[in-house]
């Protein structure tokens, strides 16, 4: 899930892009945007690349946001399935085993996620190394860098691809160190959109199985 709630920084800025900018200017011009950010939406294919299985794991949908912190992602296929992040608590809905799964998210747990980030509430430059890394599918249209950590996390690190005309992230890989991959890449990007009431809520059948964590049981 820490994939999910990191990728709700990778769908917007509004400025354009310099060829001759240093990875640090592009990343401060993307923070810069995502500050005054109201919401997003977008379309995503996600890609599972595992050491141990040989073909990749292929799934799509869509994803939306709303500041200061509410998000969805529903995912269309093969498997259908919602998660929903409202006022700290994770909503996991899986539809063909007809269960709700209810996490609480610890506040320093938020403040380390890109959520932070799009809140006002991050800076990209503290936590990671951030230097400029060609790698396949490399144009004269995009940027692209390397992310890696300063402190030791799950992630060896992270590549980003973004679009130097629109300043959208328009692909996002994650690396682990055991070298499993994981690739989003994101269309029809839309900002500042207005939604539904209910759309950051998730309506189950009266027999849907919910299971809370530990740690919301004791709230």
């Amino acid at each position: 899930m820490k994939k999910i709630l990191w990728l709700f920084a990778l769908a917007s800025a509004v400025l354009p892009l310099d060829a001759q900018e240093s990875p640090q200017a592009i990343i401060a011009k993307v923070q810069g945007t995502l500050a005054s950010l109201a919401s997003f939406q977008a379309e995503f294919e996600q890609t599972s690349y595992s050491t141990s299985v040989s073909t990749p794991f292929k799934e799509k949908g869509r994803l939306f946001f709303k500041k200061p912190d509410l998000m969805r992602w529903e995912y269309k296929g093969p498997e259908e399935k919602i998660y929903v992040y409202k006022e700290g608590i994770l909503l996991s809905y899986f539809p063909e085993d007809n269960q709700l799964l209810r996490q609480k998210i610890p506040e320093e747990q938020y403040e380390i996620e890109i959520l932070a980030l799009l809140a006002g509430r991050g800076n990209l430059t503290e936590k990671y190394l951030i230097e400029s890394s060609p790698f396949p599918g490399e144009s004269p249209q995009v940027a692209q860098l390397k992310l890696t950590p300063k402190a030791e996390g799950e992630y060896a690190y992270i590549l980003l691809e973004i679009d130097r005309k629109s300043a959208f992230f328009r692909r996002a890989i994650f690396f682990d160190w055991a070298g499993n991959k994981t690739e989003f890449i994101f269309a029809k990007i839309k900002t500042n959109v207005r939604y539904p009431k209910d759309l950051f809520e998730i309506k189950v059948p009266p027999d849907c199985e919910i299971i809370d964590d530990e740690p919301l049981r004791k709230k």
